[in-house]
């Protein structure tokens, strides 16, 4: 589980999801996060199960943290099972259960732009918005969609200009960001399809 000092509110991105596997897609926005946020911490947060995912095809989970481990250093860019170690399967109840154990911190949560389309279609998913400030990613395909989405209508005015991103740590929630940094098109889905072809 990671660690840190408590003598600063240090900045923390959260970079969840199920990594199967992770890539060069994550490392660039756990990268261009920690720049535009001022993040001391991004942890990539390798997921035990997404009740939105099958788990048909999904690696197990040390094997998929393994992967995260790959692109993080273990000091700025942290791969960890948290979810599996507190026991929480829903994104509110991770939220709830990180701001209840690090009190000294202040969270961001990340996402990409295809996430923030189906955010509706998530637990509680207007508690989530409300509980940690929101740094939304360019994805291939999905960025003006996102704009136009349910949940982005609806927290509209909540919205902060990209160069906020510095203030983004300590903005109260809700607020979010769309980031407008270079897209990256890297996919698992479509590393599986390629390793799947590849295996004799």
């Amino acid at each position: 589980m990671p660690r840190f000092g408590h003598h600063r509110r240090i900045r923390i991105g959260l970079l969840g999801g199920s990594f199967n596997p992770a890539h060069e897609g994550h490392l660039h926005v756990a990268r261009e996060a920690l720049r535009h946020a001022g993040l001391d911490q991004l942890w990539l947060m390798v997921s035990p199960g997404n009740p939105l995912k099958p788990s048909i095809g999904m690696a197990p989970l040390p094997e998929r943290l393994a992967t995260a481990r790959r692109f993080a250093d273990g000091r700025r860019i942290i791969a960890t099972d948290i979810e599996a170690r507190i026991g929480t399967r829903y994104t509110v109840d991770t939220m709830r259960e990180l701001k209840r154990r690090f009190p000294a911190a202040r969270f961001v949560w990340l996402m990409g732009a295809d996430n923030l389309i189906q955010l509706p279609r998530w637990g509680s998913w207007r508690r989530i918005i409300r509980a940690m400030p929101m740094l939304v990613l360019p994805r291939p395909g999905a960025t003006r969609r996102a704009l136009a989405s349910q949940a982005a209508k609806a927290y509209g005015k909540y919205r902060l200009p990209a160069r906020a991103g510095l203030c983004l740590p300590a903005a109260e929630s809700p607020a979010w960001i769309l980031l407008p940094v270079k897209e990256n098109p890297v996919s698992a889905t479509e590393l599986r399809r390629k390793a799947k072809g590849a295996s004799p």
